[in-house]
């Protein structure tokens, strides 16, 4: 299949020169916005030429722009007030994006593209409308490869299956599991369906269920987006790993700062897009995810991460006291010989205990009770493990206690 576009295949220096080139208009576009006054103020836009350069700036996070448009309705002083957007969508929060009608704003038809959607398609689109951009996001990228769309939205499988075997329709863009409830119903229905591809999101794809679909002679392929964002990485046909959008650049960080860290090493996915109408610079996802070494079989030569892997804010009450993961990393930015941290909540009769285990090749635990008290507003047990011995899952906070 061939690549939506050149950008798609362009060598690391030419990406990192285009780069160069947008993120300090995005970062003096951003300035001009009553949102990032405090924020950005001082730093030189002509000075963030690279995704490197980013580290040195503050994560935004979705608390800050949800208090921020509480103050400030609707969107908070983080999109210019003139910009005319043609949708205002509400996700849980409640916290309000703006959406563009064209120009395929969320960058989705890149996705559409590598599942092999394009003219003469029909896709039956199963992502809500209501309120929410998940449809519209998709039904955007359709117009973009040139396929029809049937604005499905969620429910009334029967219906759904109906119409898909009236219409035609030839691929599905919804959650991984609800493409399963269509394909029985209209088994029972004794309707049969043309549907051969599949672009899934906002949900677990397991390795069971696209195996299903693809004994049914479906392809299936995901995608991770969010709301704010649009389309941030998607799977390609080699399915090995996510291939970032062009649109945007992915950082990923120790959860509770802002610090990158080590390719392959699990932590929040930070994003800053290039989308001159709503600059989100460093925008924490709240997800977790690892960049994958080298490129795609496929072609695409861009950044590659392995997709969601659990979610990065992993606070935690313990002893009827919050911990958080900006407190772990605080503890460990006041020792200089520590490498990580991970905070253990378990019980022990009916009391909450709380062990800390420190990655350093320093033998005295006790060394490190003052900080822990210190940055945790806690007492807890001290392990020392060796540098490298904790998992590589992003995790800086573990409850292990069982709530049932």
């Amino acid at each position: 299949m061939s690549h939506y576009d050149s950008l798609e295949t362009r060598s690391a220096e030419a990406r990192a020169d285009w780069i160069a080139t947008e993120l300090p208009e995005q970062i003096a576009r951003a300035q001009g916005l009553p949102g990032y006054a405090a924020s950005l103020a001082g730093v030189s836009a002509g000075s963030v030429l690279s995704r490197a350069d980013l580290a040195g700036l503050p994560v935004l996070r979705k608390s800050e722009i949800g208090k921020a448009q509480a103050a400030h309705p609707p969107l908070g002083g983080f999109a210019a007030a003139d910009a005319g957007f043609e949708h205002i969508f509400q996700s849980p929060g409640p916290i309000y994006e703006p959406g563009r009608f064209g120009g395929d704003w969320w960058r989705m038809g890149r996705f559409l593209h590598a599942v092999g959607i394009g003219k003469g398609d029909i896709v039956q689109n199963c992502f809500g409308y209501h309120l929410t951009p998940a449809g519209m996001i998709f039904e955007s990228g359709a117009r973009a490869v040139g396929a029809a769309v049937i604005p499905a939205g969620t429910g009334q499988t029967e219906l759904q299956a109906r119409a898909a075997h009236d219409i035609g329709a030839t691929a599905y863009a919804g959650t991984p599991d609800y493409l399963k409830l269509i394909l029985d119903k209209a088994a029972e229905m004794g309707l049969p369906l043309k549907i051969t591809k599949a672009a899934v999101g906002g949900g677990a794809l397991f390795p069971s269920l696209r195996a299903e679909y693809a004994e049914r002679g479906i392809a299936c392929l995901q995608c991770y987006a969010t709301a704010d964002l649009g389309n941030i990485a998607y799977e390609s046909p080699a399915q090995e790993g996510m291939i970032v959008d062009e649109g945007v650049i992915v950082e990923i960080v120790r959860p509770g700062t802002g610090d990158p860290v080590p390719d392959g090493e699990v932590g929040e996915v930070v994003v800053t897009t290039l989308n001159p109408d709503y600059p989100l610079i460093r925008f924490a996802t709240g997800d977790l995810s690892a960049v994958l070494p080298g490129e795609s079989p496929c072609g695409r030569s861009n950044m590659r991460i392995k997709g969601w892997m659990g979610r990065a804010d992993q606070t935690t009450k313990i002893k009827g006291m919050f911990v958080r993961p900006e407190q772990v990393a605080d503890l460990v930015a006041r020792h200089a010989e520590v490498a990580r941290a991970r905070v253990i909540a378990t019980r022990e009769g009916e009391m909450d205990v709380m062990t800390v285990q420190i990655e350093t090749d320093s033998s005295q635990p006790d060394a490190y009770a003052d900080s822990i008290q210190q940055t945790l507003k806690l007492k807890g047990r001290v392990e020392i493990v060796a540098p490298g011995a904790l998992p590589n899952d992003g995790k800086v906070i573990d409850d292990q206690r069982v709530y049932e």
